[in-house]
């Protein structure tokens, strides 16, 4: 296998990059990538009663004050848990440099690329799986991991110096994402009835909220029947801004037990509330199981910008969400101690938050 790292830093096994399995495995894939019967994907998209194709929401993100996008955003995160904001701001000139840059990484010899390999403790740069189970299914993809806030723990040095516009277009990028998350946060406020500033609030304050980027690679796949890109799960964080590849579907969309393929608006954003939103909004808004298919005529390239309270900050459903006839769904806790979960089992559809919930009404039975 040309490109094998055995991380010795918390790994259960040596990690296989998914670039180097796709251009040496012919015409199968190894066992430990196919998926089980049930987890594979679906080869039909149901269609609305009413005709036409069945999409996520658009949301027009030009008039981000007013009152019609406030319904919008909120209808969307009700109902969808996701939508597509057009218009938002972010120069789609920025969008393309930032895509092509990272897709100029994941070009560069294995040799560079290894550098940067990762490490289980904080996931971040360059890697190929998701929690540290031994002998689990994989994922058909690679990926690299930054943090971006809060600024003390933002380290250049763990950014790839490689093609050499990617540290700028990076940079100059993660700002804008920032930006319009904090826009939506508001929108997301004002829907569930409060001030435009108390989600932000929650999150630790504007300059003290946590972000980071995961850009995702997914080779050719000879059978992409079989496997999937990522496993379906929700996110674990607050909201997520994905910026999709520019030419190839890929992700899926739970709704009504069915998988929805989105079809991406050219330079929109994907945006997705996570499992701390939905804890904050006492389950108002609800993050979606959502999973990635890949393709065996391309590869395909993603950027998941999450954005996420501070990381030390207890995390439970505000209290103005909460009364006698709406009881706290979650207990707090820390965005730090839920995702020492996911890092350590992977991803798991909604396993995760509806344990917290079964935990939360465990105790609430034993106390009455």
């Amino acid at each position: 296998m040309s490109s094998c790292f055995n991380g010795g830093a918390g790994w259960p096994e040596p990690v296989v990059r998914v670039q180097a399995v796709s251009d040496t495995c012919g015409e199968a894939i190894p066992e430990r990538y196919v998926k089980p019967p049930s987890e594979r994907p679906s080869t039909t998209t149901p269609q609305p009663a009413s005709g036409g194709v069945l999409n996520i929401p658009v949301v027009d993100m030009s008039m981000p004050d007013s009152d019609e996008t406030v319904r919008a955003v909120e209808a969307a995160c009700r109902e969808w848990g996701f939508f597509q904001a057009v218009n938002h701001g972010v120069r789609p000139e920025l969008l393309r440099r930032a895509r092509s840059s990272w897709r100029g990484f994941f070009r560069q010899p294995a040799e560079l690329r290894e550098r940067y390999a990762n490490s289980p403790t904080t996931y971040e740069g360059y890697g190929s799986r998701l929690g540290t189970t031994k002998g689990g299914h994989l994922d058909w993809g690679d990926y690299y991991f930054l943090h971006l806030l809060p600024t003390s723990i933002k380290s250049h040095d763990k950014w790839p110096s490689l093609p050499s516009t990617l540290r700028d277009a990076t940079e100059e990028y993660s700002e804008e994402v920032v930006k319009l998350s904090r826009r939506v946060t508001t929108l997301l406020s004002k829907g569930l009835g409060l001030d435009g500033g108390r989600l932000q609030e929650a999150f630790g304050g504007e300059g003290d909220e946590g972000a980071c980027l995961r850009v995702n690679f997914y080779p050719r796949c000879p059978q992409p029947e079989l496997t999937l890109g990522v496993a379906a799960h929700s996110d674990p964080g607050g909201m997520t801004m994905l910026l999709v590849d520019d030419h190839v579907r890929g992700l899926q969309v739970r709704k009504d037990g069915h998988w929805i393929t989105v079809d991406p608006v050219p330079d929109a954003f994907i945006v997705n509330i996570g499992d701390q939103i939905q804890v904050l909004s006492n389950a108002s808004y609800k993050s979606v199981e959502h999973r990635v298919t890949v393709s065996a005529a391309e590869e395909r390239l993603s950027m998941a910008f999450f954005y996420n309270p501070r990381s030390d900050l207890p995390v439970g459903p505000m209290p103005e969400l909460v009364g006698p006839e709406s009881p706290a769904l979650y207990p707090e806790m820390t965005f730090d101690e839920y995702r020492v979960q996911i890092r350590q089992r992977g991803l798991s559809g909604k396993a995760h938050l509806q344990s917290l919930q079964s935990f939360r009404a465990g105790g609430a039975a034993a106390s009455s």
